[in-house]
């Protein structure tokens, strides 16, 4: 990789990223010693450290942080631009990059992702799942999915599901051994999936309501995790109860592996949202995206 400025500034955006020279060798398709060579001679020229790296982990100095924000999305939209003019007329390029929640996996993104791409093969997506509240400005994400309410007004948004309830629910198995809850309160006796968010985070406590009253329970139980997926497995086995998005579980519930609890105090939500900071700064990707979620949505394929 010869030395110039804009090979050498990309070289250190990609590991800063990464936060791996191995990583950010693969993604620009060079050595890791090329990319090594290329930030020691930014870094020279600049007479500053912007990376500090040890045997296992490689940091952003205070220098390097500020370089990263002022740098990095002006490097991305040289990079669109030069896919852009390669592009046919006409035709979208450019990528996508998407924070979501882990429900959206299965209700919206398994029938969306493939009939977006069939249509504009030419785009890249990049989808970070995560069930953590994530800033998509600070991330440089183009858009995300959330529940409405998780969304800042500022933000346009756009409707992927309808709305839907958020239950407690048990294996037949489960309720046969240890009883049916009829409060939220009686939750604090029974064995719950609990749901943690970050791995030093306390368990979420799960939220009931009746009417205008709402309860907050912090349950507790045998298992706890941040994968819907595992949390699903042991409510089904009857390891404990599980808290969820109705959606989530409707084959469950319909063969009869999993039967909703406390009916009356189940939470109504009013669906998942993709949205987006402003049309002003939607990419032409971006743009593709919605118009086909849009149409999927109103065609009914995107569940509920």
């Amino acid at each position: 990789m010869a030395f110039t400025h804009l090979n050498s500034l990309n070289a250190f955006i990609a590991v800063a990223r990464r936060l791996s020279y191995a990583a950010a060798a693969r993604d620009l398709g060079v050595s890791t010693s090329a990319v090594s060579q290329s930030v020691r001679q930014l870094e020279e020229r600049l007479e500053v450290t912007l990376l500090t790296r040890n045997s296992r982990t490689v940091a952003l100095t205070e220098a390097g942080h500020r370089l990263l924000d002022n740098a990095g999305p002006a490097i991305d939209q040289a990079l669109e631009s030069m896919k852009t003019v390669r592009a046919k007329r006409g035709e979208v390029t450019g990528r996508v990059r998407l924070s979501v929640p882990s429900a959206s996996v299965s209700l919206i993104l398994a029938e969306l992702l493939p009939r977006f791409l069939a249509r504009y093969p030419k785009v890249e997506l990049e989808v970070l799942v995560d069930d953590r509240l994530v800033d998509t400005v600070a991330g440089e994400f183009d858009a995300g999915i959330r529940l409405i309410e998780s969304i800042d007004r500022d933000m346009i948004h756009v409707r992927l599901s309808s709305p839907t309830r958020v239950v407690v629910a048990g294996a037949p198995s489960y309720l046969e051994r240890k009883g049916i809850p009829n409060k939220p309160q009686d939750l604090l006796q029974h064995d719950c999936i609990c749901i943690r968010r970050t791995p030093s985070g306390e368990p979420w406590a799960w939220e009931l309501e009746r009417g205008k009253k709402t309860y907050r329970v912090p349950v507790r139980g045998p298992v706890t995790t941040n994968d819907a997926e595992l949390m699903r497995a042991m409510a089904v086995a009857g390891v404990g109860l599980l808290y969820s998005l109705e959606d989530r579980i409707e084959d469950e519930l319909r063969a009869g592996r999993l039967r909703v609890v406390l009916a009356p105090y189940a939470a109504e939500v009013p669906g998942l949202y993709l949205y987006f900071p402003s049309r002003s700064q939607v990419s032409p990707a971006l743009k593709a995206f919605v118009e086909v979620a849009r149409g999927a949505r109103a065609e009914g394929a995107l569940g509920p």
